[in-house]
C-alpha cells in the first residue's frame, strides 16, 4: 500500500480554536501526543469544510515531530479502497495486509464512503485488530456520525462506539473574525478596520465559503491596488461562490521516515558522517535530541550539506534556549519549563514559541484603572445612591455589593462611576490587580486571542484581576464566544473574591442579546439605575471628557438622593420573584432593595 503524504502546511498552530471546535482539537492534541493510550479509536465528523482534513493531517505532523519512531499512515478511504482492489487483481492482498503491521498510527479520512463495500469492511476491520494488537492508534473523520453511515457493519460501528466520537461545529462570530484575519495575515494582506468583522457576519455555510469570499476580497484589493471598506463588503463577496472541493488528501504522496542510527560504523564513515556522528554524541550528553541528525546520516550527505545542516540545529538549539530565557524573564517558575520534550528537541522549535506566546498574552499588565479619577472629581453629592454604593465597593472590595451594576442612558455617569471605582480600590490596595476595560475592548483582545491560539494565556490573565470592572457591557449583546468568556470569568473572580462591577446604557433585563445565565450573574447583587444628567452635570461631563475621562457618559448624575431630587431612591413596585431571575442566588429577604440600601448606608 502506498499511502498518502501529510500537508506539512497543516499543523495545530494554524488550526484557530474557537468553542466549535476546542473539545475535538483538545483530543486530537492528547492523542498526538500519546498515541495508543486513550480516545482509540478517536472518530471525528462534521459538515464540509468545517476542518476535519487539516485537524486530521496537523494530528500524524504533531505526532512525527515528537514520536521518533512512529509509523504514521495517512489515507483516504477513496485511495485505500482502490489500492485494496489493485491489490486483489494482482494477487497480493496478504502484501497489502502485511503493510500495515507495523503502523503505529493510522489516519483514515472521509470513511463515510464505507457505506455498502462490504469487502473493504471486512479488510479494515482485520487491519485495525492487527494494528490495536500491536497498541497502534486509529483516527478516523467522516461527514457523519457513525450511526448515520448506511449498511456499515455492526463490528465496526462497535469499535468506532468504544473509542471517542466528536464532532465540530460551525464556527462562531469571534472565531470567524480570527479566521479572516489570520487568512489574511498569511496571504499578506492587510484589512481595514472593521473588514474582517463584517465578513465574519455574513452567514456562510463552512469555513470554505468563508476562506472563499475573503479570497474575492483580497483578489479585488490586488488586481485594483486599493483597500475594500468595511461598507463594500456585502457587495464584493455577494458573488463569491464555494470553492470546489480541488484540494484534498487525494493530492499527497506518501512519506515514510527510516532513522538509521550507524554512528557504530565510524571507521568507515567519510568526513561528514563523522561530523554528523560527533554532532550526534555532542549535543545527546547535553540532552537534545538528535532524530534529525541521525536522519541525515542514512543519506550519505555531502560536505555542503552537512555544514548547513548543524548550522541549522545548532541555531534551532539557540532559538530553544532564547525561547526559554524568555519565558523565565516573564515567570521563573512557568510550568511550561519543565517541557524537556519540548526545550530538549530542536524539531519542537514552532511548539516553544506557542508556549512562548501564551506565557506572553497571560503575564500582560491587566487594562489599568484612571487613577486621576476620584470620589472628590465626580462632583455630585455623595449621598447620591450610586456614589454611596461605589464607595462602600471600594472600602470593602468583593464584600459589599457584589456584583455592582450601573446601568443609564448616555452621559449619566457610569462611566465615571465605575472609573473611579477601580482607581480607588487600586490606590487603597496597589498590591492588587484591577482591570478596567469595556464591553468593545474585552471582545477585541479574545477575538485577537483566538486568532494567535493564546486563549488559554488569555484566561489566566483576566483570572489573576482582584476587581473586574467592565463598562459598556451591552455592547456583547449578540456576541456568542465574548459573552461565553464573560460568563465563566465572572464565576472564577467571584469564587475568588473578586470585586465585580459592570455598567450599560439598558437595564440587565433589556439585554435581549445577552444569554439568561450572565444576565442573571449581572444583577445578582446591587443594581442601580442612573437618571440623564442635568444641564449643569452635563457641562462637567463635557469638560471631564475634553480631558479623555470617561468620554460622554462621563460624571452625570448617579440615581436619585434626598437632597439631589426631593425624593428618596425607589425601587420598582415588584414582586420578589420578578427581582431575581434566580430563586438559588437570592441574596436579600427585602423586594424593596433601594429602601433597604439607603438605611445601610446611612
Amino acid at each position: 500500500m502506498a499511502p498518502l503524504d501529510l500537508d506539512t502546511r497543516f499543523t495545530f498552530d494554524s488550526f484557530v480554536v474557537g468553542s466549535g471546535n476546542r473539545l475535538t482539537c483538545a483530543a486530537a492534541r492528547r492523542v498526538a501526543e500519546s498515541p495508543g493510550t486513550s480516545y482509540n479509536p478517536l472518530f471525528i465528523y462534521s459538515a464540509s469544510g468545517l476542518g476535519k482534513t487539516h485537524l486530521l493531517t496537523a494530528l500524524g505532523n504533531h505526532a512525527r515531530r515528537i514520536h521518533e519512531d512512529l509509523a504514521v499512515v495517512y489515507d483516504t478511504l477513496d485511495h485505500f479502497m482502490a489500492e485494496l482492489t489493485a491489490a486483489i487483481e494482482a494477487g497480493n492482498r496478504d502484501q497489502f495486509r502485511d503493510r500495515l503491521r507495523d503502523v503505529g498510527l493510522l489516519l483514515l479520512d472521509d470513511v463515510q464512503f464505507l457505506a455498502g463495500h462490504h469487502r473493504l469492511q471486512e479488510e479494515l476491520i482485520q487491519a485495525w485488530d492487527t494494528l490495536l494488537a500491536r497498541g497502534g492508534q486509529v483516527v478516523l473523520t467522516s461527514d457523519r456520525p457513525p450511526g448515520e453511515i448506511d449498511g456499515l457493519d455492526d463490528r465496526l460501528l462497535s469499535r468506532f462506539s468504544g473509542g471517542l466520537i466528536v464532532d465540530i461545529a460551525a464556527p462562531e462570530y469571534e472565531t470567524r473574525v480570527a479566521i479572516v484575519r489570520r487568512k489574511a495575515g498569511e496571504r499578506g494582506q492587510r484589512l481595514l478596520d472593521g473588514v474582517a468583522e463584517a465578513i465574519a457576519r455574513i452567514s456562510f455555510g463552512n469555513v470554505r465559503e468563508l476562506q472563499g469570499a475573503l479570497n474575492r476580497l483580497i483578489a479585488i484589493q490586488e488586481l485594483e491596488g486599493r483597500s475594500v471598506g468595511a461598507d463594500e463588503v456585502g457587495a464584493v463577496v455577494a458573488g463569491a461562490v464555494a470553492p470546489a472541493a480541488g484540494a484534498s488528501a487525494g493530492e499527497f504522496d506518501r512519506f515514510m521516515a527510516d532513522i538509521a542510527g550507524a554512528v557504530g560504523e565510524l571507521a568507515t564513515a567519510t568526513a561528514a558522517e563523522q561530523a554528523i556522528a560527533e554532532a550526534i554524541m555532542r549535543w545527546e550528553a547535553e540532552g537534545y535530541r538528535t532524530r534529525r541528525l541521525e536522519g541525515a546520516l542514512a543519506h550519505e550527505p555531502s560536505p555542503e550539506s552537512v555544514e548547513a545542516l548543524l548550522r541549522q540545529y545548532e541555531g534551532d538549539v539557540e532559538r530553544l534556549r532564547t525561547v526559554a530565557g524568555e519565558i523565565a524573564a516573564f515567570d521563573a517558575h512557568a510550568t511550561e519549563l519543565a517541557r524537556l520534550d519540548i526545550f530538549r528537541n530542536p524539531d519542537r522549535v514552532e511548539d516553544a514559541q506557542a508556549l512562548l506566546g501564551e506565557v506572553r498574552e497571560r503575564s500582560r499588565p491587566l487594562p489599568a484603572p484612571p487613577l486621576e479619577l476620584s470620589f472628590a472629581t465626580l462632583q455630585l453629592p455623595d449621598d447620591s445612591l450610586a456614589v454611596r454604593a461605589a464607595r462602600a465597593a471600594s472600602e470593602r472590595p468583593g464584600l459589599r455589593y457584589n456584583p455592582l451594576f450601573f446601568f443609564g442612558p448616555e452621559r449619566s455617569g457610569k462611566t465615571a462611576i465605575l472609573g473611579t471605582l477601580a482607581a480607588e480600590i487600586q490606590r487603597s490596595q496597589p498590591e492588587m490587580q484591577v482591570a478596567f476595560t469595556n464591553g468593545a475592548a474585552f471582545a477585541a483582545e479574545l477575538i485577537q486571542a483566538i486568532e494567535r491560539n493564546h486563549v488559554e494565556g488569555w484566561r489566566e490573565r483576566w483570572r489573576r484581576a482582584g476587581a473586574l470592572i467592565v463598562d459598556d457591557v451591552d455592547a456583547l449583546m449578540d456576541t456568542e464566544r465574548a459573552q461565553e468568556e464573560l460568563f465563566h470569568l465572572f464565576d472564577a473572580l467571584h469564587r475568588g473574591g473578586a470585586q465585580l462591577a459592570f455598567g450599560s446604557r439598558l437595564a440587565a433585563r433589556a439585554l435581549a442579546g445577552m444569554e439568561a445565565r450572565l444576565r442573571s450573574r449581572l444583577e445578582s447583587g446591587l443594581v442601580v439605575e442612573l437618571d440623564a444628567p442635568s444641564e449643569v452635570e452635563a457641562q462637567a461631563g463635557d469638560a471631564l471628557a475634553a480631558a479623555g475621562i470617561g468620554g460622554t457618559d462621563a460624571p452625570g448624575a448617579a440615581a436619585a438622593s434626598p437632597e439631589h431630587s426631593g425624593a428618596a431612591p425607589r425601587a420598582p413596585a415588584v414582586e420578589l420573584d420578578d427581582w431575581f431571575l434566580d430563586r438559588e442566588k437570592l441574596p436579600r429577604e427585602w423586594p424593596q432593595v433601594a429602601e433597604w440600601l439607603i438605611e445601610e448606608l446611612d
